[in-house]
């Protein structure tokens, strides 16, 4: 039996849908952030080499969280199979993401502003860890700032649910937490505040056109994942049982 795996360009689809998703997430994730900042000691805060490397840390705590939770999303792909196929799975899978995908783009788009609704999945598991980062506050360290941005990275977030969608399809642990890796590494720029790159999405945020385009962007991924012969840059990995 010959499996074919569309791993494409799993990784520079993730990386943009982070990107992009940045138009929603610097309210959010700007606000954490400022709220942080302003909780350090005066001579942290002060100190602009301290602080890149605070602020830093948070962000790589929060990104190797959505790499954890990519392979989980990998490890129970393979539990989900069971009961198929691994090829019918797969193909279940990515109509599923699909259709994730596209509520996401409807979102962006302005069109479908009850997908946020999806972001109460991860309610309840929040309210679990959501006080041991509480105790790390006041950050008064890089160790704590990483622990806190584990933490922070479990945030119920419909769009990180959506990049989760895609790592579904990617059918391989290792390929999966990567492309939630990329995903991080897009939201990376708005999400650090490295001027030019803030300054610009938040101007391009409020333009109506402009998240138009974004949302029509996550479609084509949805349509992407839906057909994936259908994508330029498809690469396919053989598996042979």
């Amino acid at each position: 039996m010959h499996l074919y795996l569309d791993l494409n360009a799993s990784y520079l689809a993730a990386f943009l849908m982070g990107l992009f998703s940045s138009l929603h997430c610097i309210g959010m994730c700007g606000s954490i952030i400022g709220t942080l900042t302003y909780s350090l000691k005066p001579e942290l805060r002060n100190d602009k080499r301290q602080l890149f490397g605070i602020v830093l840390n948070y962000n790589l705590g929060r990104i190797f969280s959505y790499a954890m939770a990519g392979a989980l999303v990998g490890v129970l792909e393979s539990f989900l199979s069971l009961p198929f196929t691994q090829g019918q799975a797969h193909r279940i899978l990515q109509i599923a993401s699909a259709l994730v995908m596209a509520g996401a783009g409807l979102y962006l788009g302005g069109w479908f502003p009850r997908f946020a609704y999806i972001e109460k999945l991860g309610t309840r598991f929040w309210k679990l860890i959501e006080p041991f980062g509480r105790k790390l506050i006041p950050v008064k360290s890089r160790t704590q700032a990483l622990l806190f941005g584990m933490v922070w990275g479990w945030l119920p977030c419909g769009l990180i649910y959506t990049a989760l969608a895609l790592a579904a399809t990617t059918g391989d642990v290792t390929h999966s937490a990567l492309t939630m890796l990329s995903f991080g590494f897009g939201t990376l720029p708005a999400v650090m505040g490295v001027g030019i790159m803030t300054s610009l999405l938040t101007r391009l945020s409020k333009i109506r056109h402009f998240k138009h385009v974004v949302g029509a962007l996550f479609i084509i991924f949805a349509l992407l994942a839906a057909f994936p012969w259908l994508n330029p840059m498809r690469v396919e990995h053989i598996m042979t049982f």
